[in-house]
């Protein structure tokens, strides 16, 4: 499964211009973690970062206009004071396998005539490993027209400033005799409104297209509510957990039914945490409804999910997420420590890192957070802090570029308390 390296946002809310890890051409800089935690004050942007992550997916499946909709539209996502005519820039550099080369996907939201939000830019390309060259393309896109070159090898990508752009789509269709063009095919969408790649990556004659596809879909972005997960279904058994988690019991009975194994080892980790629950089951009410039933210690009589704790009910959401048997290739969690006793905060933080680190699983998982004690558990290169800047603008920087802190915490002196003291902090 493919995992990210590095992330470039641009023009979204507080994130004029930010960049996580490392991207084709920051050749010093490192990737991101298997596991990596934003961290930083109120309102310096971790939560705009999972949202942008939110917005790439929902223009995957809802296309630019119907992702900006979900948000208010797009003058409430644009970052302030800036030119439109730049538009919000999105760029993910990831490795589909380690050995591989790393690939990178781009694309641009702009607003046309009629204000209505659209795709006016988006490139897929490669840069082979060893190299100093420009990467080579997959697909280019400029204004729902371009050109994709078939099978897995990439074609010549030419400049990447708009002029060129449109030249070079012309070159391509006028030159259909050379060898390289009868690689390519034109593409004309007729709803420039959504990425090539949701249309393209249907087809097999577009592997890579479709692989990035299937990565961006198996995103997990997590609206966790207790309240939602306090609902009553149909009952019904539902193998994966939703992001708002009101198929919590579903999913406990998919689990229970088609894999007891997983089942119990759920139900083992979450006796360690809370020592009084012993037994969670479904039943299905008269009416079909499906209950959620909690057995503790001292008690015959089940106690339901509608009485138990917020921290109860999350903290058997991310059990049942950590065990899927379909894992997701991106799994992104705002405070997780909200609800929860900060005794347990340490176990939830190596649950995460197992999770991430596990090639069975191969995924990743992005997480925000305020609690040292979280923190407490991760190293200095799994961890970003987002401060504001003058302009009002957001900038981050992994600690383990902060020599003090990062000497410090090779010292054995816990990241937490490191944060709590002042040291990862500019201020």
């Amino acid at each position: 499964m493919a995992q990210i390296e590095g992330l470039r946002i641009q023009n979204y809310k507080a994130l004029k211009d930010i960049t996580l890890g490392k991207l084709w051409h920051t050749h010093n800089e490192k990737p991101l973690t298997r596991l990596t935690a934003l961290i930083g004050k109120n309102g310096t942007g971790k939560s705009s970062v999972l949202d942008a992550l939110g917005f790439i997916s929902d223009c995957l499946k809802k296309g630019a206009e119907g992702a900006c909709d979900e948000r208010g539209g797009f003058a409430r996502i644009f970052s302030k004071g800036q030119s439109v005519l730049e538009g919000m820039n999105f760029e993910i550099c990831y490795r589909e396998r380690p050995h591989e080369a790393p690939v990178t996907y781009e694309f641009s939201v702009r607003l046309d005539e009629q204000q209505r939000p659209f795709i006016s830019t988006e490139i897929l390309r490669q840069k082979e490993n060893g190299k100093d060259d420009r990467p080579s393309a997959f697909l280019i896109m400029h204004n729902g027209e371009g050109i994709v070159w078939k099978g897995a090898a990439p074609g010549k990508l030419p400049n990447e400033d708009e002029r060129s752009l449109k030249h070079f789509i012309a070159q391509i269709e006028s030159e259909h005799k050379s060898a390289e063009a009868n690689e390519t095919e034109v593409v004309r969408l007729e709803n420039n409104r959504q990425l090539a790649i949701t249309v393209l990556g249907l087809f097999k004659q577009h592997p890579r297209i479709t692989k990035l596809r299937k990565f961006i879909a198996g995103w997990y972005l997590s609206d966790f509510s207790a309240d939602y997960a306090r609902s009553l279904p149909v009952a019904g058994s539902q193998k994966h957990l939703n992001a708002r988690g009101d198929n919590l019991a579903n999913v406990v009975q998919f689990m229970q039914r088609e894999r007891p194994d997983r089942c119990e080892r759920i139900l083992h980790k979450i006796s360690k945490m809370i020592p009084d629950v012993n037994k969670i089951v479904t039943q299905v009410s008269p009416d079909g409804r499906l209950l959620l039933e909690f057995f503790a210690q001292g008690f015959d009589e089940p106690f339901f999910a509608q009485q138990m704790s917020d921290g109860t009910l999350k903290l058997l959401a991310y059990m049942l997420l950590l065990e899927d048997p379909e894992p997701c290739s991106l799994v992104c969690i705002e405070a997780p420590e909200n609800g929860l006793h900060h005794k347990l905060l340490e176990s939830l933080a190596h649950e995460f890192r197992n999770y991430a680190s596990d090639r069975r699983a191969d995924s990743q998982v992005l997480i925000t957070t305020h609690q040292p004690f979280l923190l407490n558990a991760l190293n200095t290169n799994e961890v970003w802090i987002l401060e504001k800047q003058k302009d009002g603008f957001s900038k981050a920087a992994r600690v383990s570029n902060n020599e003090l802190a990062n000497n410090m915490a090779q010292e054995g002196l816990a990241l937490g308390d490191l944060w709590y003291s002042g040291y990862l902090s500019e201020d």
